[in-house]
């Protein structure tokens, strides 16, 4: 483990990250413009950076550990992977930053519905104790249901329910998602009345104990299952003016409820004639590689992340473009042999990057068991339909060569991000 003492002349700020993160080289760099001494904390050692080894399984020694190479200002997590751990570790340093009884509302799902109960309207749940009679519990809903672990995020082993027939043998395969991912095969699992609506994402974070509205996405694709990966992201939103206020006031309240005070919140919600309904909210900002679609009046996400939380006042300028992000999910299980398409996707108007991110070789898990994405497509444009018309355009070019066989039959080569005009 590295303890950096630093010089003291700058504010230190620990960031939580997996070491397989997309964004530790983005806050790197965020950290540099904001004059900030960052450090690392991850479950790995890596060269160069000033970093803490941890568990990311093992919230409280991981805790204690980021608070023994303190002081630090603020500390931050900006995905699910990490946030109960700074929680515990801000606490420990006794700065004011969310609970960690907030933040396991966030994390535990059943936990957010329970706090949210005649506060906001949200689907009618059930929590699912092994041995329980789900063909019962779902005919009570009367329609399709959702079913998901309580702990897992990036709609990992989230499957809709048609058919009651055959709910106990969907359940086992989400209790062998979770014994594969580290997770507990017999905790309780929630079952959700499905929610048939248009899909939006809002993206904000908490200053001075209030709400503030970064961005909300459409998601133009639909989300029906079985599985609901996501694809499109598009902003700002075409929502009707009424419906994008009751979104805010709404995401607020939640915050509110479940008691966060500072930092990003990332929330999801369906829209059913006119009226919102939450589905997730995360002490989390948006994940992945998707932040890098929004600018705040030349800010990066990050950077806006570490201001925030160092209590600094945000810039913050409506946008003078639409943007919108492209997520490309994995096909299916096995073997990635080739990608093809990537130049002629980053020659399309409007595209502003394409980035792939697994190696060539390296094995791929298509949801509901995998929770990750082969890449990323960026674009820019006047509105949102231009936007989402590139993004379209682009990932119509773009395929991907999956063996099913798990036998590696190449060394792994890490394709070079590609951006328009190079």
């Amino acid at each position: 483990m590295t303890s950096p003492v630093g010089d003291g002349s700058n504010p230190r700020v620990a960031l939580v990250v997996t070491s397989g993160s997309y964004r530790v080289a983005a806050f790197l760099t965020a950290a540099d413009r904001c004059g900030v001494e960052l450090t690392v904390a991850t479950d790995a050692e890596l060269p160069l950076i000033e970093s803490v080894t941890i568990d990311l399984g093992e919230t409280r020694s991981s805790a204690a550990a980021i608070a023994e190479a303190g002081p630090f200002t603020s500390v931050i997590a900006p995905d699910d992977a990490g946030v109960a751990i700074a929680a515990e570790a801000a606490d420990l340093l006794g700065l004011s930053q969310n609970s960690p009884l907030s933040i396991a509302r966030t994390r535990n799902k059943a936990m957010m519905r329970d706090a949210l109960t005649a506060v906001v309207p949200q689907p009618r749940t059930w929590v699912v104790e092994r041995g329980a009679d789900v063909e019962a519990i779902i005919a009570n809903f009367g329609g399709p249901c959702v079913i998901k672990p309580v702990s897992r995020s990036g709609s990992q082993g989230v499957i809709r329910i048609n058919d009651p027939k055959t709910a106990e043998a969907v359940i086992e395969r989400v209790r062998r998602i979770l014994a594969v991912t580290g997770g507990n095969p017999n905790e309780a699992l929630l079952l959700e009345e499905y929610i048939d609506g248009e899909e939006v994402a809002v993206e904000g974070v908490i200053e001075s104990g209030g709400f503030r509205l970064l961005a909300i996405f459409d998601k133009p694709d639909p989300l029906n299952g079985p599985y609901f990966e996501e694809t499109l992201y598009v902003t700002p939103s075409r929502h009707h003016p009424e419906v994008l206020t009751e979104l805010e006031r709404t995401t607020s309240m939640i915050c509110d409820t479940l008691g966060l005070v500072s930092g990003p919140v990332h929330a999801e919600f369906r829209i059913v004639s006119g009226r919102v309904v939450v589905l997730e909210v995360a002490a989390r900002s948006i994940g992945g590689q998707c932040g890098q679609a929004l600018s705040f009046s030349g800010l990066s996400l990050e950077e806006l992340l570490i201001m925030n939380s160092l209590g600094r006042d945000l810039p913050i300028a409506p946008p003078s473009t639409a943007s919108g992000i492209l997520m490309l999910p994995i096909p299916a299980s096995g073997q990635l042999l080739s990608t093809q398409g990537v130049v002629e996707a980053s020659a399309v108007p409007g595209i502003t990057g394409v980035e792939i991110f697994i190696a060539l070789g390296s094995r791929v898990v298509a949801l509901p068991e995998g929770n990750r994405y082969l890449g990323f497509v960026f674009a820019t444009g006047r509105d949102p339909e231009e936007v989402e018309a590139s993004l379209r355009a682009a990932g119509e070019l773009i395929a991907f060569d999956i063996h099913p066989d798990t036998d590696r039959v190449d060394p792994p080569v890490l394709p070079r991000t590609l951006r328009p005009h190079e």
